[in-house]
């Protein structure tokens, strides 16, 4: 591991070194990776086709329900249509939870896909299905088969700008509680993982209080001695010294390119301002709300516009087999809120034609309400493949669109059953990826991106 030394030695009363301070490489600077990942995370932060949009995909792990988000029925029995009612959107005859009442407002820039099905109500074997567009992994074999939607989008574009990471997830890229899960690159490589910004405050609920700031590592470049370096000024000036202090001892012309380049990621102004929240007006801030779904989706707008790709925010925990009311209900008004901010800050920047927010889980939930888990009476839904429902808005996408019709119990659908595959083609399609393009697997067999899927016609 490369360590570079900021500026003459000196010592504190511990015996401390400035010297002491850096290292390059994720593991010592960032705490984000191992050195060899280095070179693979900088080979996928220069893309060679880049184009200009990029993605941002809201990812609510654990299954959130169809009835609580974008395909309420509200003339369905009450154990079918739940407690929570209906909001009429500004489009006539599209409705919403009332749960979302700033998706609703905004219905002329949002398309809801009610008809996505795959059939399983396993979390692994789903959120696989959903994020590759393939069935592969299991409960029984959690491994992942295939590469993610994010992997095959750093690999095939690129970042949209240089400087910054093609794939980043925020707080850190996970299905079922796995790093990266099923968002992971497999047999592309680590080159194409996503760069998690945060892997020691993550798996962030709804409810969490913890106000998120920026990164930890854009303070703290390494340790203890380096805190106390950075303490002494503004947080930008430090970093300047720093680069200044780098270049005068010569290290920088004994690095290869790939430690350049990481070092450039890290100290370079464009990424570092890109996820430094501290920048950002609090008032434009707030819009999203104070907890973590939202701040990290103000920073996924941030990361967009500085020029990453694809950019994972994680809003976990909704596999609510009891307390629909206070779970689902707590939740889905944080995701509402970060949406409604999302597409207005995209539109008063003139970036909504060319981000494209996805909102979706591994699957849906159970249409009719159970009794609740043994010892826990109280209402819930269960694991559903048969019925998702997928948000989608930006990107060049029609809005106030709804494709697909579930049954009148929101068990599966009746009009334009549409796939995993199909979802994802739709996201390659904004993006100009080719998805019959092919890369080999661990055997050196050629496998395209995607076996079957066809775009969404109705929405591109």
């Amino acid at each position: 591991m490369l360590t570079l030394h900021t500026g003459p030695a000196s010592s504190n009363c511990a015996g401390a070194t400035r010297r002491a301070a850096l290292k390059a490489g994720f593991l010592g600077l960032t705490g984000l990776g191992l050195p060899d990942l280095l070179r693979a995370k900088a080979t996928a932060s220069v893309g060679t086709t880049a184009g200009k949009k990029s993605v941002i995909l809201l990812w609510l792990d654990g299954g959130p329900s169809q009835l609580e988000t974008y395909d309420p029925k509200p003339d369905a029995p009450a154990e079918y249509r739940g407690p929570f009612g209906v909001a009429q959107s500004s489009v006539p005859g599209m409705y919403v939870s009332a749960l979302m009442p700033e998706t609703a407002k905004r219905a002329r820039q949002v398309a809801l896909i009610r008809s996505v099905a795959h059939g399983t109500g396993d979390h692994f074997a789903g959120a696989h299905w959903m994020a590759t567009g393939r069935f592969g992994s299991t409960a029984g074999s959690q491994a992942q088969k295939f590469p993610s939607l994010g992997s095959y989008v750093a690999k095939v574009n690129g970042a949209n700008a240089p400087g910054v990471p093609a794939y980043v997830g925020l707080p850190s890229a996970e299905t079922v509680y796995l790093y990266p899960g099923y968002m992971g690159a497999a047999y592309l490589g680590g080159a194409y993982n996503p760069f998690d910004v945060d892997r020691e405050i993550r798996y962030l609920g709804a409810n969490d209080t913890r106000r998120i700031r920026s990164p930890k590592w854009l303070t703290n470049l390494g340790g203890a001695a380096a805190d106390a370096y950075v303490a002494r000024g503004p947080l930008l000036k430090q970093f300047d010294a720093m680069r200044r202090d780098v270049d005068a001892s010569g290290a920088l012309e004994t690095m290869d390119q790939f430690q350049h380049q990481a070092l450039d990621l890290v100290t370079g102004s464009k990424a570092r301002a890109a996820f430094d929240l501290d920048r950002e007006d609090p008032r434009s801030a707030d819009r999203y709300g104070t907890g973590p779904w939202g701040r990290y989706t103000l920073m996924a707008r941030r990361l967009v516009e500085a020029g990453v790709t694809f950019v994972t925010v994680d809003m976990p925990h909704w596999d609510d087999h009891s307390g629909i009311e206070k779970g689902h209900g707590l939740k889905v008004p944080v995701v509402d809120r970060a949406v409604g901010a999302l597409l207005d800050d995209l539109t008063e920047r003139g970036m909504l034609d060319d981000v494209l927010v996805v909102v979706m889980g591994e699957f849906g939930r159970t249409p009719r309400i159970n009794t609740g888990q043994p010892g826990i009476p109280i209402p819930g839904r269960d694991h559903w493949g048969n019925a998702i429902s997928v948000m989608m808005a930006g990107g060049g996408i029609k809005g106030g669109a709804v494709v697909g019709r579930t049954n009148a119990r929101a068990e599966h659908p009746v009009e334009r059953a549409l796939s995993p595959a199909d979802v994802l083609a739709t996201v390659y399609h904004v993006l100009g990826i080719d998805p019959k393009m092919s890369f080999k697997d661990h055997t050196g067999r050629p496998i395209p991106i995607l076996d079957d899927g066809a775009p969404i016609g109705e929405l591109v």
